[in-house]
């Protein structure tokens, strides 16, 4: 404590997910004189006035000012040293004088920021859902580095306790994020997607695993391994600030081992996944939700060495992108768990959570095959039958049979509430749902459910939320499907259409250009693309490429109360999927 420089400097260590060790130091500074101050201690309630120092468990210290006085405080903080933190309260306060300067800068940085999306033609209430969506998407994944004295980036690693230079990212879930949070940032904020990739690679260096989990080192929560996902979506998109084949071989190790904590530090089941084609229920937990990510990871993993010329790896991971079929059960046309014997697990209720899947039952489940809808579609007996189950998902009864959590968890209360059947929305495993119409020759009902899901499900006020934030996948799958977009297959560059909420979005790209999306005639009763042009051009096609929106341009929607059932549905219009429509 500095009481003539009116100063407090300290430290505290009482943190979790950190190695051992580590410090987060503080300063604070007053704008005005400190009358009296000294020390305190909690075990033997202790008060030491005029003390400047303490140090340990329990320890804390005070300030008395004038009586009456309004008092001015600034406070940074650093987890690499005192000294940077002193440095941080120069660079991000120095200059405010007061606490509304404060405010104003933050407004600024605020409005500059989601400025990059601008939107016209639509309520006041409308407007205000996606600015707080946006705001909120925007939030997330957080900074974790620091600018040292040379103006340079460098941080303390949650994942080795050492100082490193460089970039660094943390709090955020890659189930949650690689869905929609992350194809996000690929369009709106490039240049810090590209630090967070190699950022990526320099946390498996340091911890010796992919983060799958961090907050803020590494905890192996929830199920596969979506780095992956992140490196090659970015690198397919033309964000290629990392070694492909430095991802590549992380992403085997990942692959082909299990590591010490949480099921998705390494793969959870890997050597039967990799022996039987599927992970066997109930050997391990979450079983067939397991083997279904893989899957979509194994074709990432793929993917990433097409692209990148490496045939070595292209031929390890294509062998298991497609092991999604060995847990569907075609005398149920539901995905289901199975034992390493080949048997299905009995007693089988599709309304049933838990056991062999994820947060979830197997009405969810049934549509985690992003990198082969088609293959989904064929398997489950063709366009016909897939969209009457897409329906039945809607029309089925809102039950719940908790199964093994033992009671109502909050995804399935946050379910129930939403009132659209067995449309599970508050969480991850349906959000992509809607957008496969797309695949199965009725992209209008990808149209009319996108809108009605963002009018039913989000507002701006406290209660207008569906469920978990998730580090910002909630928000962005709202800001996506605003825009009439959505990330269905990251790693593939595309985004699938659904139903834009506004007659006008501007979209200003960080190189410069503007797309633009038009649609005149959009209101709350013309959900439906009627037809499209792309640059003057007419566009039949349910989707557009990352390339193809960063070159600027407009992209222009007649939009009609009624369906147009004719467009969208040659197979040159659908989207990517492995398997090749007939």
């Amino acid at each position: 404590m500095y009481p003539k420089q009116r100063k407090i400097t300290g430290y505290v260590n009482n943190g979790e997910g950190f190695k051992k060790g580590w410090k987060s130091f503080f300063v604070m500074t007053f704008d005005k004189d400190i009358k009296k101050y000294g020390t305190w201690e909690n075990k033997n309630n202790t008060v030491l006035p005029d003390s400047v120092t303490a140090e340990g468990q329990g320890y804390g210290a005070y300030l008395e000012f004038k009586a009456g006085e309004t008092v001015q405080v600034k406070v940074a903080s650093s987890y690499i040293s005192a000294e940077q933190a002193e440095l941080n309260l120069v660079n991000e306060l120095g200059g405010d004088k007061n606490l509304e300067q404060t405010k104003k800068k933050a407004a600024a940085v605020w409005n500059k920021s989601l400025n990059k999306i601008q939107v016209e033609g639509g309520s006041l209430a409308d407007k205000e859902t996606f600015y707080s969506c946006f705001f909120r998407a925007s939030l997330f994944s957080r900074k974790f580095y620091e600018i040292g004295k040379d103006g340079m980036p460098y941080y303390f690693s949650p994942y080795d306790g050492q100082v490193h230079e460089g970039y660094m990212f943390t709090d955020t879930g890659f189930w949650d994020t690689f869905r929609a949070q992350f194809p996000l940032n690929t369009l709106m904020q490039p240049t810090m997607h590209g630090q967070y990739m190699q950022a990526i690679l320099d946390a498996q260096v340091q911890c010796g695993w992919l983060p799958s989990w961090s907050f803020p080192s590494e905890a192996g929560s929830m199920i596969g391994n979506h780095a992956i996902s992140l490196f090659t979506d970015a690198w397919v998109k033309g964000i290629r600030t990392f070694d492909p084949k430095a991802a590549l071989k992380a992403y085997l190790h990942e692959s082909t081992n299990k590591g010490p904590w949480g099921p998705a530090n390494g793969r959870d089941g890997w050597k039967e996944y990799a022996q039987l084609g599927f992970v066997p229920y109930p050997k391990y937990r979450e079983a067939t939700a397991k083997t279904l990510e893989y899957a979509y990871d194994d074709f990432c993993g793929y993917q990433l060495a097409k692209v990148t010329g490496n045939e070595f790896y292209a031929d390890i991971f294509k062998r298991q992108m497609y092991n999604y079929k060995n847990v569907y059960d075609p005398s149920t046309t539901f995905m289901r768990g199975r034992d390493a014997e080949g048997k299905w697990a009995p007693n089988f209720d599709p309304f049933e959570w838990g056991g062999p899947f994820t947060e979830g039952n197997a009405w969810h489940w049934q549509w985690s095959v992003f990198q082969d809808v088609q293959g989904l579609i064929n398997m489950m007996g063709g366009n016909k039958n897939f969209t009457s189950k897409l329906d039945a998902v809607f029309t089925s009864p809102n039950t719940v049979n908790v199964g093994n959590y033992g009671g109502m968890i909050h995804e399935m209360t946050e379910m129930v509430m939403a009132n659209m059947g067995q449309y599970a929305h508050g969480n991850q495993p349906t959000q992509h749902m809607v957008y496969l119409y797309n695949y199965a020759n009725e992209p209008w009902k990808a149209q009319f459910h996108s809108r009605e899901i963002m009018n039913k499900l989000y507002d701006a006020t406290e209660n207008g939320y569906p469920g978990d934030e998730d580090q910002g996948q909630t928000s962005s799958w709202y800001v996506l499907s605003a825009l009439g977009l959505y990330s269905v297959t990251p790693g593939t560059g595309e985004y699938v259409f659904g139903s834009p909420m506004f007659k006008k979005m501007t979209i200003n790209l960080e190189n410069g250009k503007k797309f633009v999306i038009e649609a005149p005639l959009n209101s709350n009763e013309n959900v439906y693309i009627s037809s499209a042009s792309l640059n003057g051009q007419n566009y039949n096609q349910n989707f557009i490429t990352h390339s193809d929106l960063i070159k600027g341009g407009v992209l222009k929607l007649e939009m009609n109360a009624k369906p147009n059932k004719s467009r969208g549905i040659a197979n040159e219009d659908k989207p990517f999927s492995l398997t090749k429509m007939d």
